[in-house]
């Protein structure tokens, strides 16, 4: 059991300066951005066949939207060729094309989120943001990535309040949840770094250590919470 928390100075030689800080954590979340794509696309695999196939392609009415998308949700699901998610290949579009064609059915929602994914994996988080938006995911796993990668459009932005807001979304889903939630919390943690609030920061550190011991995020946290002078002994 752990025992209460004590503050303590961070030594000179192991973080003195600040701006090095920052610039230290950034470069760990742009590290981790390639993890969350990961997370995400394995989630999306995971979950295609519920999630995707039975509300988006079992239902008679939605066979020519299901067949339009069909080849945007492999592409998706490789994670290597983004700009055939955006636009196709010629023979088949892409989810752009979806959008356009069937945008009002369940098939078109869906290629909100690939679309959104695929031009915050691009470079061009303002698109990304503006399809995340239209995207309706309610009572999915779906909606709280779509929250994450808002969060990581706004942080590429450098709006990191607003990343901050939507990674906390992305965490607020299932509590049992040890998977997306630890993450998004992380990321949360390392945006307020990034925006010098380090108390939040700590505090988003602590919740994972607490609801979230047995997670990947878990086994590490020590090291930002004592980066941020704050100690704890099990």
């Amino acid at each position: 059991m752990a025992k209460k928390a004590r503050n303590t100075p961070v030594s000179a030689g192991s973080y003195s300066d600040g701006t090095e800080s920052l610039r230290n954590v950034q470069k760990n979340f742009e590290k981790n951005q390639k993890l969350v794509f990961g997370i995400v696309i394995a989630v999306v695999v995971l979950v295609a066949g519920i999630f995707g196939y039975q509300h988006y392609i079992q239902k008679p009415n939605e066979e020519k939207a299901a067949n339009a998308i069909f080849h945007t949700q492999k592409w998706f699901e490789s994670d290597t060729a983004m700009n055939l998610v955006l636009n196709g290949d010629g023979q088949n579009g892409g989810a752009l094309s979806v959008i356009k064609k069937y945008g009002s059915t369940p098939a078109g929602n869906l290629a909100q989120y690939y679309a959104g994914v695929a031009y915050l994996k691009t470079g061009k988080p303002e698109e990304a943001i503006k399809h995340l938006e239209k995207f309706d995911g309610e009572g999915t796993v779906f909606q709280y990535l779509a929250y994450g990668s808002m969060g990581s459009a706004y942080l590429d932005m450098n709006n990191p309040a607003k990343a901050i807001e939507y990674y906390k979304k992305a965490a607020s889903g299932n509590e049992k949840d040890n998977f997306t939630n630890p993450y998004f919390l992380k990321m949360a943690g390392q945006a307020s770094e990034l925006s010098g609030k380090t108390e939040d920061a700590v505090k988003l550190y602590q919740e994972i250590k607490s609801k979230y011991p047995l997670s990947i995020e878990a086994r590490d946290i020590d090291k930002y919470l004592a980066r941020l002078g704050t100690l704890t002994t099990d």
